[in-house]
Order: C-alpha cells, then sequence, then structure tokens
C-alpha cells in the first residue's frame, strides 16, 4: 500500500457518523490534510524563528529581511509542497485535471494565502505587536477559508469523490 492510500485510510478512521453528518468526506479529508500541514508549518515557523534565524534581522546587503518574514520565507517550500501532495492525493485525488495544470492552479491560490499571510504578519506584528509565532497562527487561520474554496473550486475544479 503506497503512503497517499495510507494515510486516506488513517484520515477515514476518524469519519464516524456524527461528523459524516455534517460534513462531505472530501471536505474532511481537506481539512485533516490541510491541519496537517498547517501545524506542520506552525512548528517549522517556531523551531526556525528561534534556533535558526535567532529572532534576528536578516541583513542580505540589498534589503533588511525581518526576521518573522525570513521565517516564513524559509517555511513556504516546505509546506507547498507537502501541501499540494497531501490535497492531490489525497483530498481531491479524482480531479480530471492534468497534474502540472493542478500544480499551477495550486501555485496561484497559494499565492493569494501568501498575500493574506504576509499581510496578516504585517498587521499583527509591526501593526499590533502581537508576538510572531501567535501572529503566525492567526494569520494561517484566515487564510484557510479563501484556501478551501480556491482548492474546490479553481485548483482541483471537477474533483468527484
Amino acid at each position: 500500500m503506497n503512503l497517499a492510500k495510507s494515510i486516506t485510510k488513517f484520515i477515514d478512521l476518524f469519519y464516524i457518523k456524527p461528523v459524516a453528518r455534517l460534513i462531505p468526506q472530501q471536505m474532511f479529508r481537506y481539512a485533516a490534510c490541510g491541519g496537517g500541514n498547517l501545524v506542520l508549518n506552525w512548528v517549522l515557523y517556531f523551531v526556525l524563528y528561534h534556533w535558526v534565524i535567532c529572532e534576528r534581522f536578516i541583513d542580505l546587503g540589498f534589503v533588511v529581511v525581518s526576521p518573522h518574514i525570513a521565517t516564513f520565507i524559509l517555511t513556504f517550500p516546505v509546506t507547498f509542497f507537502t501541501g499540494y501532495w497531501l490535497q492531490s492525493r489525497i483530498s481531491f485525488r479524482n480531479s480530471p485535471l492534468s497534474e502540472g495544470t493542478q500544480l499551477f492552479r495550486y501555485a496561484l491560490s497559494v499565492l493569494g494565502s501568501i498575500v493574506i499571510n504576509y499581510a496578516g504578519l504585517k498587521l499583527f506584528v509591526e501593526i499590533l505587536h502581537i508576538y510572531p509565532t501567535p501572529s503566525q497562527i492567526l494569520s494561517s487561520l484566515v487564510t484557510v477559508l479563501y484556501s478551501y474554496v480556491a482548492q474546490k473550486y479553481f485548483t482541483f475544479r471537477g474533483s468527484k469523490e
């Protein structure tokens, strides 16, 4: 059995009667995959911010990057590809679109998430003076609704479960 099927079987163990009556299985899988990827992002963000970036500004010579934005830049590639893999192989696995089209559309939808996340970090950290890790969590939560709608109706459009 491959990894995607194993993950799907594990997620489906929790798709039981009270939940199954309230939300479709595809949405449940999306929430589980997205939630797992989100937690991965939070953990990576915390570790990188405190122990790799060490809460310092990064001077690249032509621009100085704040520690919270530098950490976001480092966590993004990891969660981009894990998120795409999880959503395309588990949540929206029956999309009729080609893998290249899905990846391109996923990149476009994630671009919107980046804008929301960046603006949220700027707002929460620099204007509202909330600590960076909770700010990242708040920013991430704001993108969840946008992300689901974009992926269901654009990225993996036509996926039948």
